[in-house]
């Protein structure tokens, strides 16, 4: 895909030495753009706009900062246009990626593609500039495959650990690397090049190994983004699809928690150089399938319909972060309570879709979004 400057104070930002953010137009990655563009610094998005809906988020971004953003639509597969858009760059966030476990399964050559050699083009177009660019790469819990040896049992609607270790901290950085799935294969092979870049190369890297992110500008999807999804399916009235029994458990983070973690981890750029860091909710934010789906019938004022099916390949019964770790090293704060996010979500979900107002939130909650 040949790249093309979509916006007219492109040459200027480029001339500032931007940030630049891959998949800048995405949830994660627009979320980043906005609070780097918000504390005065140039952000250059570099992002094929394949997700539906995303457009919608450069657009946000270029109307609230119309002299901070500059955008380049690209593919993360074209070396030639990376290597330009990194060329001037200050600091490098790298959240492009397929980043759906089936759509790995039914195309693993372009999961491959996007996320091993993107991941590759990024890493050697600054290691060909010859100068210590930082690199902060959005990497996943699904390295650690999944986690069949956690031995678990179930408590009403979740499973739990056996291990008391793991129950009370969660999955730490010293987990063993398990890929599984074509996704999970991607993703792993991705992170150890850009740990190894900082070894062989001495580029200031950082891996964030992240579990369920949620919150503004997701649109999530029943592939990715599940906790945006299932608050959009009820909503919508619709019912929500649980693949397993539902009792699977995740920790959930607020993107603004997250970003703030980003942040953290490029000013920290040489202290945390070629070092990885499980980023998530923690042991305080982890909530089965189930549980969330009781939060947002408390939310929405009304009962939810759930339809269950087999489980799917690769899916963990149990995940929850060590956050112990990325809180020391990056200096990160309380996360916000899942409980709060969600409500706060779901507000600014009903205001952007322009749901009917039969389906309006209860008036003691149509100002959650503020509470975030």
């Amino acid at each position: 895909m040949k790249a093309s400057d979509t916006s007219a104070a492109a040459p200027a930002v480029l001339r500032r030495r931007p940030i630049l953010v891959t998949g800048g137009a995405g949830f994660i990655g627009s979320n980043l753009a906005d609070n780097f563009a918000t504390e005065g610094h140039d952000v250059l998005i570099y992002d094929a706009l394949a997700r539906p809906g995303v457009e919608r988020n450069l657009e946000w971004l270029k109307k609230r900062h119309p002299s901070r953003i500059s955008s380049v639509i690209g593919d993360i597969r074209d070396e030639t246009s990376v290597a330009e858009a990194a060329r001037d760059a200050q600091a490098v966030f790298h959240m492009a990626a397929q980043v759906a476990v089936t759509t790995s399964l039914t195309d693993p050559r372009a999961d491959f593609e996007i996320n091993i050699r993107g991941t590759l083009n990024v890493l050697d177009a600054l290691r060909q500039r010859g100068d210590r660019v930082p690199l902060i790469f959005a990497s996943t819990n699904k390295v650690y495959g999944d986690l069949a040896d956690v031995e678990l049992e179930k408590t009403n609607d979740a499973y739990k650990p056996r291990s008391p270790a793991v129950r009370d901290a969660g999955i730490g950085e010293s987990r063993p690397l398990d890929f599984h799935t074509p996704y999970g294969c991607s993703k792993g092979a991705a992170d150890q090049y850009v740990l190894d870049y900082a070894r062989s190369f001495g580029i200031p890297t950082c891996v964030m190994r992240m579990s369920c992110i949620y919150g503004q500008r997701q649109m999530g999807t029943e592939d990715q983004g599940w906790v945006a999804h299932f608050l959009i399916r009820a909503l919508q009235g619709e019912p929500i699809t649980i693949y397993g029994d539902g009792c699977q458990v995740r920790d959930v983070l607020d993107v603004s928690d997250a970003v703030a973690a980003y942040a953290s981890a490029w000013k920290r750029s040489d202290a945390v150089q070629g070092r990885a860091f499980n980023l998530g909710g923690g042991t305080a934010n982890a909530i089965s399938l189930r549980q969330l789906i009781t939060h947002i019938e408390d939310v929405i004022g009304r009962p939810v319909e759930t339809i269950y099916a087999d489980w799917r390949a690769g899916d963990q019964r149990y995940y929850v972060s060590d956050t112990r770790l990325a809180t020391r090293e990056l200096g990160l704060k309380q996360p916000i309570s899942w409980l709060k996010g969600v409500a706060a979500l779901a507000a600014w979900l009903q205001n952007e879709s322009g749901l009917a107002r039969s389906n309006s939130l209860p008036s003691s909650l149509q100002n959650a979004e503020a509470l975030s």
